[in-house]
């Protein structure tokens, strides 16, 4: 039970970092003060916005998955051990 935990750990660990990676990697276009921005511009901007909570929120889930297994499993092995 232990060693599973552990490989729950540990894969819970590595898909927050990669979505967290895929989370960073959304870039915005720098807009020039003296361009307008029009609709569609608004929309691009908005959507990349929403696009990357959405990875975060994802990616915070698993990291708060990842600390209650490890939390799990510390007690368990607490447990084991007395």
């Amino acid at each position: 039970m232990i060693v599973l935990l552990d490989g729950l750990i540990g894969l819970c660990a590595l898909a927050s970092s990669a979505v967290w990676w895929l989370a960073s990697r959304q870039r915005l276009r720098r807009i020039s003060r003296l361009e307008e921005l029009d609709a569609a511009d608004m929309n691009r901007l908005v959507t990349v916005l929403n696009r990357t909570q959405i990875l975060n929120a994802r990616a915070a889930l698993l990291a708060s998955v990842t600390a209650a297994l490890a939390a799990l499993r510390i007690g368990i092995q607490a447990v084991r051990d007395v």
